[in-house]
């Protein structure tokens, strides 16, 4: 149970600006402050527009998966190509969700 309690001072527009992390990251500002004083990465939850653009993206990337496989047979430099869009694709959704906090 927590009991004990650390105060310190701010800005106004740092306390705003600690508040919308915590808002954004769905904790509290409490809750906010001891992970990052932790050293803890604290991750941003997804607005519903990003959730909507990241689930497009996925959808895209296996459909040039899918792309990839029909013609790998059939000319391999065509594949080789989707191959890289897809990949390219894979990235920026990796990064995507590494760099939210």
């Amino acid at each position: 149970m927590k009991r004990t309690y650390i105060k310190f001072r701010c800005s106004i527009y740092e306390k705003k600006l600690l508040r919308k992390r915590a808002e954004r990251a769905g904790i509290s500002l409490s809750e906010y402050c001891r992970s990052s004083a932790f050293g803890n990465s604290v991750i941003e939850r997804l607005t519903e527009e990003q959730l909507t653009h990241y689930r497009m993206l996925v959808k895209y990337k296996n459909n040039f998966v899918s792309i990839r496989n029909m013609f790998k047979k059939h000319n391999p430099k065509l594949a080789s190509e989707v191959e890289k869009l897809a990949e390219e694709i894979r990235t920026h959704l990796y990064n995507f969700k590494r760099t939210k906090k």
